[in-house]
Protein backbone atom coordinates (compact mmCIF):
# COMPACT_ATOMS: atom_id res chain seq x y z
CA UNK A 1 0.00 0.00 0.00
CA UNK A 2 1.47 3.32 -1.12
CA UNK A 3 0.59 6.45 0.81
CA UNK A 4 0.86 8.39 -2.45
CA UNK A 5 1.36 7.42 -6.08
CA UNK A 6 2.35 10.08 -8.60
CA UNK A 7 1.30 9.41 -12.18
CA UNK A 8 3.80 11.03 -14.53
CA UNK A 9 7.56 11.59 -14.58
CA UNK A 10 7.65 15.07 -16.12
CA UNK A 11 8.29 18.43 -14.47
CA UNK A 12 5.24 18.56 -12.18
CA UNK A 13 5.39 14.91 -11.16
CA UNK A 14 9.09 14.82 -10.36
CA UNK A 15 8.89 18.18 -8.57
CA UNK A 16 6.17 16.70 -6.35
CA UNK A 17 8.26 13.56 -5.74
CA UNK A 18 11.39 15.59 -4.88
CA UNK A 19 9.58 17.59 -2.20
CA UNK A 20 7.93 14.51 -0.69
CA UNK A 21 11.20 12.60 -0.85
CA UNK A 22 13.15 15.38 0.83
CA UNK A 23 10.82 15.28 3.84
CA UNK A 24 11.85 11.72 4.69
CA UNK A 25 13.26 12.60 8.12
CA UNK A 26 10.15 14.34 9.40
CA UNK A 27 8.51 12.16 12.05
CA UNK A 28 5.18 12.09 10.24
CA UNK A 29 6.82 10.96 6.98
CA UNK A 30 9.05 8.19 8.32
CA UNK A 31 6.49 5.45 7.68
CA UNK A 32 5.13 6.84 4.39
CA UNK A 33 5.57 4.93 1.13
CA UNK A 34 5.88 7.14 -1.95
CA UNK A 35 5.87 6.00 -5.58
CA UNK A 36 6.02 7.62 -9.01
CA UNK A 37 5.22 6.28 -12.47
CA UNK A 38 8.05 7.65 -14.62
CA UNK A 39 6.44 7.02 -18.01
CA UNK A 40 7.65 10.00 -20.09
CA UNK A 41 7.15 9.15 -23.77
CA UNK A 42 4.52 11.81 -24.36
CA UNK A 43 6.13 14.56 -22.28
CA UNK A 44 6.18 17.95 -24.00
CA UNK A 45 9.73 18.33 -22.70
CA UNK A 46 11.02 15.84 -25.26
CA UNK A 47 11.36 18.65 -27.82
CA UNK A 48 11.94 21.59 -25.46
CA UNK A 49 14.92 23.94 -25.22
CA UNK A 50 15.27 26.17 -22.13
CA UNK A 51 16.73 29.64 -22.00
CA UNK A 52 14.18 31.32 -19.71
CA UNK A 53 13.71 28.92 -16.77
CA UNK A 54 14.98 29.97 -13.36
CA UNK A 55 17.90 27.88 -12.10
CA UNK A 56 18.42 26.03 -15.39
CA UNK A 57 21.44 26.78 -17.56
CA UNK A 58 20.59 28.37 -20.90
CA UNK A 59 20.52 25.88 -23.74
CA UNK A 60 19.40 22.95 -21.60
CA UNK A 61 17.40 20.42 -23.60
CA UNK A 62 14.12 19.20 -22.19
CA UNK A 63 15.08 15.61 -22.99
CA UNK A 64 18.21 16.02 -20.86
CA UNK A 65 16.21 17.56 -18.05
CA UNK A 66 13.79 14.63 -18.06
CA UNK A 67 16.50 11.99 -17.72
CA UNK A 68 18.60 14.02 -15.26
CA UNK A 69 15.64 14.74 -12.98
CA UNK A 70 14.74 11.05 -12.72
CA UNK A 71 18.38 10.22 -12.02
CA UNK A 72 18.60 12.94 -9.36
CA UNK A 73 15.44 11.67 -7.71
CA UNK A 74 16.92 8.17 -7.55
CA UNK A 75 20.28 9.35 -6.20
CA UNK A 76 18.90 11.76 -3.61
CA UNK A 77 15.80 9.90 -2.46
CA UNK A 78 16.07 6.20 -3.34
CA UNK A 79 13.23 5.44 -0.91
CA UNK A 80 10.84 6.94 -3.49
CA UNK A 81 9.83 3.95 -5.60
CA UNK A 82 10.18 4.60 -9.33
CA UNK A 83 7.92 2.54 -11.59
CA UNK A 84 9.12 2.67 -15.16
CA UNK A 85 7.74 1.27 -18.40
CA UNK A 86 4.12 1.16 -17.23
CA UNK A 87 1.18 3.25 -18.35
CA UNK A 88 -1.75 3.91 -16.03
CA UNK A 89 -5.04 2.98 -17.66
CA UNK A 90 -7.57 2.88 -14.82
CA UNK A 91 -8.23 4.07 -11.26
CA UNK A 92 -10.73 2.31 -9.02
CA UNK A 93 -11.98 2.85 -5.49
CA UNK A 94 -12.16 5.80 -3.15
CA UNK A 95 -9.98 7.44 -0.51
CA UNK A 96 -8.11 5.93 1.29
CA UNK A 97 -8.22 2.73 -0.75
CA UNK A 98 -7.52 3.27 -4.44
CA UNK A 99 -6.41 0.69 -6.97
CA UNK A 100 -4.26 1.99 -9.82
CA UNK A 101 -4.16 -0.36 -12.80
CA UNK A 102 -1.47 -0.16 -15.47
CA UNK A 103 -0.89 -2.08 -18.67
CA UNK A 104 1.18 -4.53 -16.59
CA UNK A 105 0.27 -4.44 -12.88
CA UNK A 106 -2.03 -3.06 -10.21
CA UNK A 107 -1.12 -1.01 -7.12
CA UNK A 108 -2.91 0.00 -3.94
CA UNK A 109 -2.60 3.55 -2.63
CA UNK A 110 -4.22 6.10 -0.35
CA UNK A 111 -3.56 9.23 -2.44
CA UNK A 112 -2.99 9.88 -6.15
CA UNK A 113 -1.29 12.80 -7.89
CA UNK A 114 -2.08 12.99 -11.62
CA UNK A 115 0.87 14.68 -13.33
CA UNK A 116 0.51 14.02 -17.04
CA UNK A 117 0.00 16.49 -19.88
CA UNK A 118 -3.11 18.28 -21.07
CA UNK A 119 -3.46 16.53 -24.41
CA UNK A 120 -6.99 15.53 -25.41
CA UNK A 121 -5.70 11.97 -25.79
CA UNK A 122 -5.96 11.67 -21.99
CA UNK A 123 -7.60 8.35 -21.23
CA UNK A 124 -7.53 7.09 -17.64
CA UNK A 125 -10.72 5.26 -16.80
CA UNK A 126 -12.12 6.47 -13.51
CA UNK A 127 -11.10 10.09 -14.15
CA UNK A 128 -12.95 10.81 -17.38
CA UNK A 129 -15.94 12.37 -15.58
CA UNK A 130 -13.60 15.14 -14.37
CA UNK A 131 -12.35 16.10 -17.85
CA UNK A 132 -13.27 19.57 -19.12
CA UNK A 133 -11.87 22.03 -21.71
CA UNK A 134 -8.68 23.76 -20.61
CA UNK A 135 -9.52 27.23 -19.33
CA UNK A 136 -6.21 28.92 -20.20
CA UNK A 137 -5.17 27.26 -23.45
CA UNK A 138 -6.28 28.43 -26.88
CA UNK A 139 -9.54 26.73 -27.82
CA UNK A 140 -8.02 25.77 -31.17
CA UNK A 141 -5.45 23.62 -29.34
CA UNK A 142 -8.24 21.42 -27.95
CA UNK A 143 -6.48 20.96 -24.60
CA UNK A 144 -8.17 19.54 -21.53
CA UNK A 145 -7.87 19.75 -17.75
CA UNK A 146 -9.33 17.92 -14.79
CA UNK A 147 -11.92 19.81 -12.73
CA UNK A 148 -10.23 20.77 -9.49
CA UNK A 149 -10.29 23.14 -6.56
CA UNK A 150 -6.73 24.30 -5.82
CA UNK A 151 -5.36 21.09 -7.38
CA UNK A 152 -7.79 18.81 -5.53
CA UNK A 153 -9.99 16.76 -7.87
CA UNK A 154 -11.73 14.80 -5.13
CA UNK A 155 -10.73 13.40 -1.76
CA UNK A 156 -7.39 11.67 -2.19
CA UNK A 157 -6.87 12.68 -5.85
CA UNK A 158 -4.81 15.71 -6.89
CA UNK A 159 -3.89 17.04 -10.32
CA UNK A 160 -0.81 19.13 -11.13
CA UNK A 161 0.76 21.00 -14.02
CA UNK A 162 -1.04 21.73 -17.27
CA UNK A 163 -3.71 19.13 -16.51
CA UNK A 164 -4.64 21.20 -13.45
CA UNK A 165 -5.43 24.14 -15.72
CA UNK A 166 -2.07 25.92 -15.68
CA UNK A 167 -0.26 27.27 -18.73
CA UNK A 168 2.53 25.25 -20.29
CA UNK A 169 5.55 26.83 -18.63
CA UNK A 170 8.24 24.84 -16.82
CA UNK A 171 8.38 27.08 -13.75
CA UNK A 172 4.60 26.94 -13.36
CA UNK A 173 4.48 23.15 -13.69
CA UNK A 174 7.29 22.71 -11.16
CA UNK A 175 5.59 25.03 -8.71
CA UNK A 176 2.28 23.24 -9.12
CA UNK A 177 3.86 19.88 -8.27
CA UNK A 178 5.69 21.35 -5.28
CA UNK A 179 2.50 23.01 -4.02
CA UNK A 180 0.61 19.71 -3.97
CA UNK A 181 3.53 17.99 -2.24
CA UNK A 182 3.31 20.53 0.59
CA UNK A 183 -0.46 20.05 0.75
CA UNK A 184 0.08 16.31 1.19
CA UNK A 185 2.77 16.89 3.83
CA UNK A 186 0.41 19.23 5.65
CA UNK A 187 -2.28 16.56 5.59
CA UNK A 188 0.17 13.97 6.95
CA UNK A 189 1.10 16.48 9.67
CA UNK A 190 -2.47 16.59 11.00
CA UNK A 191 -3.29 19.77 9.11
CA UNK A 192 -0.35 21.80 10.42
CA UNK A 193 1.10 23.86 7.55
CA UNK A 194 4.28 22.15 6.34
CA UNK A 195 7.00 22.46 3.73
CA UNK A 196 10.39 20.83 3.21
CA UNK A 197 13.60 22.84 2.84
CA UNK A 198 17.22 21.79 2.58
CA UNK A 199 19.90 24.02 4.04
CA UNK A 200 23.66 24.32 4.32
CA UNK A 201 23.57 23.60 8.05
CA UNK A 202 20.98 20.82 7.88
Amino acid sequence: MFDVLIIGGGVAGVSCALILGSAKNKTFVLDKKIGIFTHQKTSSLQEALFNNAYGISAGKLGSELLSESIENLQNLYPHVTQIGGEKVIKIEGNYPDFTVLTNKNSYQCKNIVVAIGYSNTFMIEGLMDFVEPHKKALASKNRIQLKNDDHKVTTGIYVVGTLAGWRSQLAIAAGSGAAVATDILTDWNDGISTQSHDGINK
